[in-house]
């Protein structure tokens, strides 16, 4: 179905009850992916109520194609965003994405929307995405975060999950529930937002899922911007912010030497989890905050060493 004639097919369309859906989209710099990404959101079986792009300083022709998809998207608004520093430096590490992400929610408020999503500007989701989503919210209402599983591409024409433990979500297809994001005080922004805010929702009694059935394509791999070098090292900063210990730094390294580039990816996450320590990186400033993640992790280690041992 062309964008055209989806978008017609939506003034006629009544959507089902499922309580209002908003959904933020931080985009800086993907003029290639945006017209793959609106097609893909108009043709959702369960559109958003509101779908709120954040051009975040884009300069490579993203905010021209914005235009043209809010002109023939009746249910898209456009903000802008000044870019956050200078643009050479890794924006991931900044904060920049969800500061792109806060910049949106404020400029419509979450007032009168049950369900609050971020969707990357390089994501394409299958049609049955929102409505799968939100009829799985609706059988457990102790679900508060959720997403699909994210597709990327491996050589030419092999397409791959991207391997995340069931409990985490990807930050690139995160979906709230309303009440959730607002107890966990949002989304902050710093690195390891999406890490600090499934913790905090787990720590108040809410479930966080991503499901394998629900599969996005990513249009570009994983830390394809920075480097994967520096992504891996980043996730390594990333577990130091959270209270990860060093021992589960050390076995996730040892994990991660046996993924592309071989060794370099381990020696990588382990270099970003120390150089964080050593420069002083802060943490999250809350004593109860770290008490959990040790205890999930002290939970999880006994876990994982029978499924290792179930699959030997």
């Amino acid at each position: 179905m062309s964008l055209a004639n989806a978008a017609c097919r939506f003034a006629d369309t009544k959507q089902r009850v499922e309580g209002r859906l908003l959904i933020v989209t931080p985009v800086r710099n993907e003029a290639n992916h945006l017209r793959a990404v609106g097609e893909a959101m108009v043709a959702q079986d369960r559109r958003p109520d509101l779908w709120v792009v954040v051009d975040d300083g884009s300069t490579d022709g993203s905010t021209a194609v914005l235009e043209e998809l809010q002109d023939r998207v009746p249910f898209m608004r456009v903000e802008r965003a000044a870019s956050a520093g200078d643009a050479t430096r890794d924006r991931l590490a900044m904060g920049a994405v969800p500061r792109a992400f806060n910049i949106g929610l404020a400029a419509v408020g979450d007032e009168g929307f049950d369900f609050v999503g971020k969707i990357d500007g390089d994501i394409s989701l299958p049609p049955q995405y929102f409505r799968v989503l939100l009829s799985r919210f609706a059988r457990d209402p102790s679900l508060g975060i959720a997403g699909g599983t994210i597709l990327e591409r491996r050589g030419r024409a092999d397409w791959r999950a991207v391997a995340v433990p069931g409990h985490h979500v990807p930050g690139a297809v995160k979906l709230y529930r309303r009440d959730c994001l607002q107890q966990i005080g949002g989304v902050r922004n710093t690195l390891a937002w999406d890490t600090i805010d499934e913790m905090y929702a787990r720590m108040l009694g809410f479930t966080t899922r991503s499901y394998r059935d629900l599969e996005v394509i990513h249009h570009k791999r994983t830390g394809a911007a920075a480097g994967v070098v520096r992504a891996k090292s980043r996730h390594g900063a990333c577990a130091w912010i959270a209270h990860y210990p060093l021992y589960f730094a050390v076995l996730r390294g040892m994990r991660l030497a046996a993924t592309r580039p071989a060794v370099v990816s381990g020696l990588a996450f382990l270099y970003g989890y120390a150089k964080a320590a050593c420069t002083g990186v802060p943490r999250v400033p809350d004593p109860a905050f770290r008490r959990h993640v040790r205890a999930e992790l002290a939970a999880r280690i006994p876990l994982s060493v029978s499924a290792a041992r179930r699959r030997n």
